[in-house]
């Protein structure tokens, strides 16, 4: 099975996350998308961060109703910070009977060469790339290993949902409505 891997700390997730999700699992060739719940991203501070279990079951919670659509909480379990590289060799040691694909916004592509063994990521794996508001233009973009998606634009903040959350503003619409829930009733981000 080919499998896009959408990595990301989902703090929370939003329709953002599922729409591209959704896009990518039913406009190209990947048969599925795996959410890969990062406990921290190196390029990221942890300030905000919720624990990586409570971001991993908003997820679940998001997607348990569409079979093309997975959790993964591969990266739990290797050292802090993981590396995508890293974890696509460990996605490949535990199901060598798929083949694996990165996901990636368009606005990260023109910071992809910092990141470790990017051109390994490229000659093994291939990057399908959504268009971002504001991205830079890449060179990679023509790289005959970066698939280029069409894909809605989109523009929602996981900080902009927290800020909200911390201002007593409504998130609805901006999440699945038992990721709403979920926040609410677990008092998440205040």
């Amino acid at each position: 099975m080919k499998i896009g891997l959408f990595f990301g700390s989902f703090n929370p997730i939003h329709m953002g996350h599922l729409i591209i999700a959704n896009t990518m699992a039913t406009a190209t060739d990947l048969e599925q998308v795996w959410f890969v719940v990062s406990p921290q991203n190196p390029f990221k501070k942890t300030k905000s961060l919720l624990h990586e279990f409570d971001r991993y079951d908003m997820v679940e919670q998001a997607i348990n109703d569409n079979s093309r659509l997975r959790a993964t909480n591969i990266e739990f379990s290797m050292p802090k910070p993981s590396y995508t590289i890293d974890t696509l060799v460990r996605l490949g040691e535990k199901y060598p009977q798929h083949t694996f694909r990165l996901i990636m916004g368009e606005d990260n592509l023109d910071q992809f060469i910092n990141w470790k063994n990017y051109d390994k990521i490229l000659d093994y794996y291939g990057v399908y790339v959504y268009p971002r508001p504001r991205s830079v233009e890449s060179s990679l973009k023509a790289h005959p290993a970066i698939k280029l998606v069409e894909a809605p634009l989109l523009d929602i903040s996981a900080t902009f949902i927290r800020d909200c959350i911390r201002t007593n503003r409504s998130i609805r619409y901006m999440v699945p409505d038992a990721v709403e829930e979920m926040i609410t009733r677990k008092k998440f981000y205040l």
